[in-house]
């Protein structure tokens, strides 16, 4: 190998290993995706009203957020318009019933939901619920999930935000963007991950293997 050649090869290497740190330090920013459909929060109350007195819902599968799971129960919901069968309940139980759905879901129920962080019910609109054991009515808890990203205190810090932060997020790939108003959501028992609902993952191409960066 020439002189010239050796001065070439070191220089080809210190490009590699710069790209690769790029990379790597540019991963240390991306967060995973969780993709959300409309689905089912109950309270015990409501849960035995639906199912059965002292009724325990069936783990179907556990979430990525810790104690999470989707249970094998769903019921349907009504609104004015219309229902929608078949909606998934998530557990565990809760103190309060909240019902998260799609827009698309709103005109077909006849209701207008709003975009809430979950449990901020207060001002929400009802909605009737319908399970094998009975129906309940409730005088609200029918929501938009706004979008939002979990994570814990210290990775708070990393990213540079804090809690109740809003945020907006970078979507890369042929159908990317940038979605705005994300609410950042840390504390020390949650696991990396921002969530949206099946509409906007739709619109911009994004699944379960995607990965966002946040945009302050």
């Amino acid at each position: 190998m020439g002189k010239y050649d050796a001065v070439l090869k070191l220089l080809l290497e210190a490009a590699q290993s710069n790209l690769n740190s790029a990379e790597v330090k540019e991963d240390m920013y991306e967060i995973p995706v969780g993709v959300s459909n409309r689905h089912v929060h109950l309270s015990q109350a409501d849960l035995n009203r639906l199912f059965g007195e002292g009724y325990q819902m069936t783990n179907s599968k556990d979430l990525s957020q810790p104690g999470q799971y989707a249970s094998k129960e769903t019921l349907t919901i009504c609104g004015p318009k219309g229902s929608i069968e078949k909606v998934r309940i998530l557990g565990p139980v809760r103190n309060k019933t909240q019902v998260e759905v799609l827009t698309g879901d709103s005109f077909k129920l006849g209701v207008a939901s709003q975009a809430r962080l979950s449990g901020d019910l207060h001002g929400t609109p009802g909605i009737t619920l319908i399970g094998p054991k009975g129906s309940v009515q409730t005088t609200e808890g029918l929501i938009l999930a706004q979008r939002h990203i979990h994570m814990k205190l210290e990775e708070a810090k990393h990213f540079g935000v804090h809690d109740g932060q809003i945020v907006g997020i970078q979507v890369n790939g042929t159908r990317g963007g940038i979605y705005n108003n994300v609410a950042v959501r840390a504390n020390d028992d949650s696991t990396l991950e921002c969530h949206i609902d099946t509409e906007e993952a739709n619109a911009m191409n994004i699944n379960s293997l995607s990965k966002i960066t946040i945009i302050k």
